[in-house]
């Protein structure tokens, strides 16, 4: 087996890349008057999370990558490294981020480290610079495993996730409307990736794809984005704080908080930790699915609409 393989390390050498691309996008809005909003604070603020994951990566992803090898001193199995193997590792490694960003909205435990993605009120090409520092503690590697264990070598694997999050950034603006309607029904845009980041009821917990938007509709989370609801990126409850340091744990903060709640029975507590962000067992809080129904209570002439099928 290949034990010794290495790929560039490709979202280093898209830095330059993200900022030519920071400064155009800046420059268009500020010529055009439309396209987007900077604000100051919030770019920075974006910038320093996107510093924090490169360093937590540096500092703990050791984690990973000895779960990885480990994996791969099991399997007996060697895809080997051609253009094609790649090629179909990154589909699957596309499919198998969807499901953690499925899971991201779905389990408290891992929304606490992909919340701070979604804490911007603004949506441009800094928001995707806006990365988790505790993406190792949520255990998503895990969803990794088939992969290396199919006979996808650790290092192929993690290339194919940067190409992955490189794509990714460019979907973070408002400067793009649409594009060709053949792109738009297989690819993620930054039309679907609005959808993803609005708080409206009608957008919660769709468009999941990193790459390949036919995941959403195969698995039956996709909703467009209707020219008669613009989305209104952020939180459900905005945080209102610039604070990176707050921004990256405060719902970390929340769910110890929770869970060390006197009164609870211990079913009560794991679910504060792994049901749907949202949930309480008081009923003193809602989910993105009881949001949607109280919506639907007052809207009613929303039912069977996209978001609300």
């Amino acid at each position: 087996m290949t034990d010794i393989l290495t790929y560039p390390d490709v979202v280093q050498w898209a830095v330059p890349f993200f900022i030519a691309a920071i400064l155009i996008e800046l420059t268009w809005i500020l010529i055009k008057h439309r396209g987007g909003r900077y604000e100051t604070r919030d770019a920075v603020t974006s910038l320093i999370m996107g510093a924090g994951n490169v360093a937590s990566g540096i500092l703990l992803g050791f984690i990973a990558w000895g779960f990885f090898m480990f994996l791969w001193e099991l399997t007996p199995l060697d895809l080997g490294t051609s253009l094609w193997v790649v090629a179909i590792c990154f589909v699957l490694d596309d499919l198998r981020y969807y499901w953690v960003h499925r899971f991201g909205h779905r389990i408290r435990w891992v929304w606490a480290s992909h919340v701070n993605h979604h804490s911007s009120q603004h949506y441009n090409l800094t928001t995707a610079l806006r990365q988790t520092w505790t993406g190792t503690f949520t255990f998503m590697m895990i969803v990794r495993a088939p992969l290396i264990l199919l006979g996808f070598h650790p290092a192929m694997v993690l290339f194919c996730g940067g190409l992955n999050l490189i794509y990714q950034f460019w979907i973070h603006t408002e400067a793009i409307h649409r594009l060709p309607r053949w792109f738009e029904s297989v690819m993620n845009t930054p039309s679907h990736h609005r959808v993803h980041h609005g708080r409206n009821a009608r957008y919660l917990d769709a468009n999941y794809a990193g790459v390949f938007i036919i995941w959403d509709k195969m698995f039956g989370t996709f909703v467009p984005e209707l020219d008669e609801e613009k989305p209104d990126y952020g939180l459900v409850r905005n945080l209102g704080t610039f604070n990176p340091i707050r921004v990256a744990f405060h719902e970390w903060v929340g769910i110890f908080h929770d869970v060390t709640r006197k009164g609870l029975n211990w079913k009560d507590r794991l679910m504060y930790a792994v049901a749907p962000p949202g949930w309480s067992h008081d009923g003193s809080r809602d989910t993105s699915e009881q949001i949607k129904q109280k919506h639907l209570a007052r809207h009613p002439e929303d039912a069977g609409t996209p978001g609300f099928q």
